[in-house]
């Protein structure tokens, strides 16, 4: 097989994976149900399915940096998934609501950064960072939501 080939499998076998096991090991509980939520908060099933997706488009959009090269695109990608995975962990497990909300937003600007960088060098790297974009913008004004209302 490709080595091009091995390390996009190896891109989403590492955002699907971590992505997943941060889930299992963050997964809301008794502290989540009794915290006060917004109207807008969604039902939890919708959670898995949404992150699935974007953990794919946030893979082939980190492999395809790697596979040309663009450092800056790189290294952008790397500090969102360190965010990304630590916000959870944050969030869920140390119940840190309003330091979770600082971290959602440096992985909101952290991820329209790399739009930035990605859209002079690779568009569609760029292009599979916006429903991303979209939904972490969601999640800040959810985690907003949350912290106000808590």
């Amino acid at each position: 097989m490709c080595l091009r080939i091995l390390v996009l499998i190896a891109f989403l076998l590492f955002t699907l994976g971590g992505g997943s096991t941060i889930g299992v090991l963050t997964a809301p509980g008794e502290w989540y149900a009794g915290l006060q939520k917004p109207a807008f908060n969604p039902p939890g099933w919708v959670f898995g399915p949404v992150w699935f997706v974007l953990y794919i488009l946030v893979g082939v959009a980190g492999w395809r940096v790697w596979q040309h090269r663009r450092v800056t695109a790189q290294r952008l990608w790397w500090v969102q998934i360190v965010l990304n995975f630590a916000w959870p962990i944050v969030f869920f497990s140390l119940h840190l609501t309003g330091v979770a909300l600082v971290v959602v937003m440096l992985l909101l600007a952290t991820i329209l950064a790399f739009v930035g960088v990605a859209w002079r060098q690779d568009r569609i790297s760029a292009w599979l960072f916006v429903p991303y974009a979209v939904w972490v913008s969601y999640a800040t004004l959810l985690n907003a939501s949350i912290w106000w209302l808590n």
